[in-house]
């Protein structure tokens, strides 16, 4: 499978820094031998400039874009999904959501869903229902609003921007990259900086292809 990564300016970089660390470092996968590639997807190959600073050169252009079913769309937060320049992607991701093919979107991401009416069929959260009513005035998907850090409906995958673990947690689970008791362990360590839960999941490890 593949993992295309929608980049452009202003990026929330730390959104995605759990997600890329570990799909790409595939430290904690069940199976090293998983293929899951990151693949940066630009609306050109022009380099992009995140929030943080960071210079990202796209992998490929959205007109080089061909995804299979079994791939998954991610699309992160920035201060630009106002922009009809990002509209061509959300379209790609709305027709992926009517389908219910894996899209995962978070924060300002979420406005950009909203904007061209991709929420309204499934559960989704964002970083409040009144913030998604302010920045997309014709919203009208707030009977399926969940206001929760982050969840999966049918392959739709939504997050607060304050949310990047859960965000990464409902990914990984849903691409089943980790062991169930890996992810939970990954999880509760992240989350509250508890010893036990760093050697609950070092435990969960040991028998993955004889190595620890």
């Amino acid at each position: 499978m593949t993992m295309y990564l929608y980049v452009m300016d202003t990026l929330a970089d730390w959104e995605i820094g759990y997600l890329t660390a570990e799909v790409h470092s595939k430290r904690f996968f069940s199976n090293k031998n998983i293929e899951c590639n990151i693949v940066k997807v630009g609306k050109d190959k022009s380099p992009v400039t995140t929030m943080g600073g960071m210079i990202i050169t796209p992998d490929i252009s959205i007109n080089e874009l061909e995804l299979k079913d079994e791939d998954i769309l991610v699309l992160p937060g920035g201060d630009t999904w106002m922009n009809p320049e990002n509209d061509r992607i959300l379209e790609i991701a709305k027709d992926r959501i009517e389908k219910n093919l894996l899209v995962a979107a978070i924060c300002g991401a979420t406005c950009g869903l909203a904007r061209v009416d991709a929420l309204n069929s499934k559960k989704h959260t964002s970083n409040d229902l009144d913030f998604l009513k302010y920045m997309v005035k014709d919203y009208s998907g707030s009977d399926k609003y969940l206001n929760i850090p982050a969840v999966n409906d049918n392959n739709l995958i939504t997050a607060s921007g304050q949310s990047a673990l859960e965000f990464t947690y409902e990914i990984i689970k849903a691409l089943n990259l980790f062991n169930s008791s890996t992810l939970e362990a990954w999880k509760n360590l992240n989350q509250t900086n508890e010893a036990r839960y760093f050697f609950e999941m070092m435990s969960s490890l040991e028998d993955r292809n004889g190595e620890q």
